[in-house]
C-alpha cells in the first residue's frame, strides 16, 4: 500500500512547516491526484488522517482533486482522453497508453500528478 508512504511523506513536510510556522493552524491541504499515479484517494486520506492523530496537524483535512488521464500520440498526432479497457476488472475500466485514434503506442500527457495544490492555514489566536 504505498498510499501510506505518500501520506507519511506529505505529513513529513507539513509537520515541517508547522514548526517553522508556530503561529499558522494547518486547516487544509489539497493534492492534485493523476489518474494514471495508481493512487486509491479513500486509502490515501485514511492513511493520511491516521498518520496526523495526535501532531500538530491533527484534524486538518485532506482534499483530493482527480486529474484525468489524457494521451499523446506521436504517430498520428491524437491529443485528449485515453482508450480504455472496458470489463476487463469488476471495479472500474483500465486505462492504456494506446491511441484511441490509430492503436499505436501514445505517451501519457498527464494524469500521473500527485502533488499539493494548496495549504489552507489559520494564524492562532495569541493569548
Amino acid at each position: 500500500m504505498h498510499e501510506l508512504s505518500i501520506a507519511s511523506g506529505l505529513v513529513e513536510k507539513l509537520l515541517q512547516f508547522a514548526q517553522e510556522n508556530p503561529d499558522k493552524k494547518l486547516v487544509e491541504v489539497r493534492l492534485m491526484v493523476g489518474e494514471l499515479s495508481h493512487i486509491e484517494p479513500e486509502q490515501l486520506r485514511f492513511c493520511y488522517e491516521s498518520v496526523t492523530v495526535d501532531t500538530p496537524i491533527g484534524g486538518s483535512t485532506l482534499t483530493i482533486e482527480n486529474v484525468p488521464a489524457s494521451v499523446i500520440c506521436p504517430h498520428c498526432g491524437y491529443n485528449g482522453r485515453p482508450k480504455y479497457w472496458e470489463n476487463v476488472v469488476d471495479l472500474a475500466p483500465i486505462v492504456t497508453l494506446r491511441c484511441p485514434e490509430c492503436g499505436k503506442a501514445a505517451d501519457a500527457g498527464q494524469g500521473h500528478e500527485c502533488s499539493i495544490k494548496s495549504v489552507k492555514f489559520l494564524r492562532k489566536e495569541v493569548a
